[in-house]
């Protein structure tokens, strides 16, 4: 019997999906799974049981991705599964900055006992006139789930669309529209487009890429975009450029001091993901990720190990091994299992950055002796038997 414990309200059309042999725990400490939302994991004490936390969404910075490799935690995410609802957002965002909305709807609040609005509305809608997006060059810095969804929306909506991403996967590669222009120098979007739109992860390579520098770059009256992460903005600058009259609009999911009521931002409350829909799909996702793990060991989309998927065992036992990403570990691991007359019939290694993991299906089930010498091997997170 395996225990979850939700940091955050999961939707039950996702734990439903544990069935049997789950059992939902009110005590973190119990817990072989965590599934979270926003709650902020930085400083929690993770119990030994603990093999696996499941980020229901996309963005992970509320968990500590290192310390939980250190003690063999996966951590996983569920790419995709909000991109329609952010997708949507996005859109919507060009829309608001091009067509003053809001402004016209709150002028007709306004005159809720002004018998003749319908006449006075006829005067006054050319205050709140704007302009369109057909034929207007959007620029995507991002071409993931998120990324692909927009620049194919923003075609069918008639705009020209530049993207860029220099980590495009053969997947986003394929369900991209051929109408998008795939740029190799992120400048030429700084330069040629009407619409920036920011998808990518808070890196040190992306914080602050809009900033005074490449906002010089870009044509007078440009609209940006961010719904990814505030940090991707220098919002200082970008002020500085709305003052100038260099950028017409900033479009961000991100409330803060620094741009909150500030006139040329529209500010969302971070509702980009917050749909029935995308909020389903991110707790089916992660709850399948989580089972997956918990009953085969199988590794997807993780943050802070490397994908494996080895299927179901119809082996004796399965052998997972945490460690660091150095030489010789695989001879070592190997060994510990010999020393003990355990034949492994099959095995898989896979690394990323630091960390690796080894999985081992061996044909005698493994014995105190074999995980206290796999414990051992200089540079093991953990040993885990999955079964």
């Amino acid at each position: 019997m395996y225990q979850y414990y939700c940091l955050n309200p999961i939707a039950k059309i996702g734990l439903d999906h544990f069935g049997e042999g789950y059992a939902k725990t009110e005590d973190v400490n119990d817990a072989e799974g965590i599934l979270v939302r926003s709650a902020d994991m930085h400083g929690m004490e993770f119990s030994d049981k603990l093999l696996a936390v499941v980020r229901a969404g996309a963005g992970v910075n509320n968990i500590p991705l290192d310390d939980c490799a250190q003690k063999g935690i996966v951590v996983f995410n569920t790419p995709g599964a909000n991109a329609n609802a952010v997708k949507e957002l996005v859109l919507c965002g060009m829309l608001l900055a091009c067509r003053d909305v809001t402004g016209g709807i709150d002028w007709v609040k306004g005159q809720q006992d002004n018998a003749d609005v319908a006449k006075a509305a006829e005067k006054e809608k050319k205050k709140f006139a704007g302009t369109e997006i057909m034929g207007k060059k959007l620029g995507i810095i991002g071409l993931g789930a998120i990324g692909v969804k927009v620049a194919n929306a923003a075609r069918h909506l008639g705009m020209e669309v530049y993207g860029y991403d220099p980590y495009l996967s053969v997947d986003a590669a394929w369900n991209l529209s051929r109408d998008v222009k795939h740029v190799l120098d992120v400048t030429e979007i700084y330069k040629e487009c009407d619409f920036i739109t920011v998808h990518v992860p808070a890196l040190d390579s992306t914080k602050g890429m809009i900033n005074s520098e490449t906002i010089d770059m870009m044509k007078d009256g440009v609209v940006i975009l961010n719904f990814a992460r505030d940090v991707l903005c220098k919002e200082e600058d970008v002020l500085k450029g709305i003052a100038s009259g260099k950028i017409r609009k900033y479009v961000t999911d991100f409330p803060n001091t620094i741009t909150t009521g500030k006139e040329g931002c529209i500010v969302t409350p971070h509702i980009g993901a917050s749909t029935e829909e995308s909020e389903d799909n991110c707790a089916v996702m992660g709850v399948k990720e989580m089972k997956d793990y918990l009953e085969n060991g199988n590794i997807k989309n993780s943050v802070n190990y490397p994908a494996l998927d080895m299927g179901v065992c119809d082996q004796a036992g399965r052998i997972a091994v945490f460690h660091k990403n150095i030489a010789n570990m695989i001879t070592k691991l190997a060994a510990a299992f010999g020393d003990e007359g355990i034949n492994i019939s099959d095995m898989s290694n896979k690394s990323r950055g630091d960390y690796a993991v080894s999985m081992f299906d061996v044909e005698a089930p493994a014995t105190d002796e074999v995980i206290k010498k796999l414990s051992a091997v200089d540079g093991v997170f953990r040993v885990r038997v999955v079964k």
